[in-house]
């Protein structure tokens, strides 16, 4: 196994700011690996507040023994393997996982969406996430969403309302809302959920803490929207106790470690009666290719890392009325690829 990464910053149209934080790009590691002449592309993103960074990311790929993967991959293994080497790094684990994923798929000749049994006729809608802004901006981005179907407004501030009414004033497209945890008071959330819904909001992330594991199946229990854990659930593992705590959960492979345990907590979910968004950090088209392949498994998508950025340095993927029309090549798809990221 040969391997070549490259730092990479990906710069965002306007600034990104959800309940607690604001920012204006996000760190990348891009990763090629070449497996007997296959080639496999991975990314790790890691947004600030998850805890990674190139450095960090570029450390963990120093202790990997990459003779160790040999194909047919064993993913259930080689998670346990990576997670053996240094517990957390959910980012740059994800960005081995896809480039394995992207090989597998290369030398079995089938998609990646094939090989975990997605049917593309089946891709859900995906939304374009506007961050926390002002009436000016948040309309400008409103415009930027030409052909998405469906809005995503971060919340999660004491002006919540006012940032609703602005959208619904050039907007009546359906929306999804993000509190990003910004909910304290459980009575002040139910209500706003029942006037979300009047606003025609069909479901809510993480509405209160993560860790207020009473508080947000209260909401459940009473709220007309469905209401999903986001922060509050990252790997399979975290799923245990979330079963009749919410309606749903959102998956991310940067959180997940990537398409193999994002499938395994799919798998989960539905056992447990739960509905699925599958979602994104700010990727470019490699990250937003693997989660596309997994989207005709879940309800919802909120994949549009590619058009909230400014340098994505791969082909976008093709999107037709609202959803990701996924292509028959091998592996994720990538097209549009540069060699000289890798070095």
């Amino acid at each position: 196994m040969k391997i070549s990464c490259k730092e990479f910053e990906l710069e965002l149209k306007h600034p990104f700011s959800i309940s607690k934080f604001t920012r204006t790009s996000t760190p990348l590691l891009l990763l090629k690996l070449n497996y007997e002449g296959f080639i496999g592309y991975g990314e790790a993103s890691m947004v600030p507040y998850m805890g990674e960074s190139q450095a960090s990311a570029t450390a963990f790929l120093s202790k990997v023994d990459w003779n160790r993967f040999k194909h047919p991959f064993d993913f259930a293994e080689i998670h346990h393997y990576l997670d053996e080497i240094e517990l957390g790094n959910p980012a740059v684990k994800a960005a081995i996982d896809i480039a394995l994923n992207d090989i597998n798929g290369k030398i079995s000749n089938q998609s990646c969406s094939t090989i975990y049994g997605a049917d593309k006729a089946k891709m859900p809608i995906t939304s374009y996430t506007l961050g926390i802004d002002t009436p000016e901006v948040l309309k400008e981005k409103v415009a930027d969403a030409k052909g998405f179907k469906v809005l995503k407004i971060k919340l999660g501030r004491d002006n919540d309302k006012e940032l609703i009414q602005t959208i619904r004033s050039v907007s009546d497209l359906p929306l999804y809302v993000d509190a990003n945890q910004g909910w304290s008071d459980k009575k002040q959330a139910i209500d706003m959920c029942y006037w979300l819904h009047d606003q025609g909001v069909l479901l809510i992330e993480q509405p209160m803490d993560k860790n207020n594991l009473e508080g947000n199946a209260w909401l459940t229990q009473r709220s007309p929207i469905p209401i999903l854990a986001d922060e509050a659930v990252q790997r399979l593992g975290d799923m245990d106790n979330l079963k009749g705590a919410y309606h749903g959960i959102n998956i991310k492979l940067m959180k997940s470690a990537g398409m193999y345990e994002a499938h395994q907590m799919i798998l989960k979910a539905r056992s447990f009666g739960m509905k699925i968004l599958i979602g994104c950090m700010s990727e470019t088209s490699i990250a937003t290719l693997a989660g596309a392949a997994l989207a005709p498994l879940c309800d919802w998508a909120d994949l549009d890392g590619p058009w909230l950025t400014k340098n994505n340095p791969f082909d976008a993927p093709e999107m037709k009325d609202g959803r990701y029309v996924l292509n028959d090549l091998p592996g994720l798809g990538l097209t549009g690829i540069d060699e000289r990221l890798f070095g």
